[in-house]
């Protein structure tokens, strides 16, 4: 079964999403409140509020699914760690650090530790 966490401003399309997935029984809508580690879920939905030309606002739902070790690594990003000192508070070594930080900046869409840490908190994949 796959754990979800949706993040995001509360609303119609956000108990429609929860609904939705809970009618199934391949997923498992987790809440993740203020603080709580994320590892204990597999995917995380989050909503963001944005306006364009056509309508007042609508909801985009952005689905990023990151490995419990891309999230600790994006979290020891936001803590400033370089890739030597995420390889030894991981027990791993530098070239797989590097390794996940490319898989990590891929999935994020993004070409820098700074913009991958601001795009996880945009996200609602790091909670600062």
């Amino acid at each position: 079964m796959t754990r979800v966490a949706i993040v995001g401003p509360a609303g119609a399309i956000r108990v429609a999403l929860e609904e939705a997935l809970r009618a199934s029984d391949a997923f498992d809508v987790v809440d993740v409140g203020e603080g709580e580690p994320r590892a204990r879920v597999d995917a995380i939905l989050s909503l963001e509020e944005v306006a364009d030309e056509e309508t007042t606002s609508h909801h985009v739902v952005e689905h990023v699914l990151l490995t419990n070790r891309e999230r600790e690594i994006l979290g020891l990003l936001a803590d400033g760690m370089g890739n030597k000192q995420i390889a030894a508070r991981l027990g791993i070594s530098t070239n797989t650090v590097k390794t996940h930080l490319e898989l990590l900046f891929d999935k994020l869409e993004v070409s820098s530790r700074a913009e991958a840490v601001a795009t996880g908190v945009r996200r609602g994949l790091l909670l600062l």
